[in-house]
């Protein structure tokens, strides 16, 4: 992705920053974001989301209220 402007490139890195720092996995932490909530349930796959970020370049999947 190439920005096209400082706005667009401060927009980008805090858009990855967030990802990164929540919703990527981690080695680390065995595979799991930084945010997750340790006592996960399996959800049924209909209940699932994807969200993308960074348009389109990454995807995050949540649960759907």
């Amino acid at each position: 992705m190439l920005p096209h402007n400082e706005q667009h490139a401060r927009r980008v890195l805090a858009e990855y920053t967030e990802h990164d720092n929540s919703g990527r996995p981690h080695r680390a932490l065995r595979l799991r974001a930084p945010a997750d909530d340790p006592d996960v349930i399996p959800l049924p796959a209909q209940r699932i989301q994807r969200h993308d970020v960074l348009s389109g370049l990454v995807h995050e999947y949540r649960d759907t209220p």
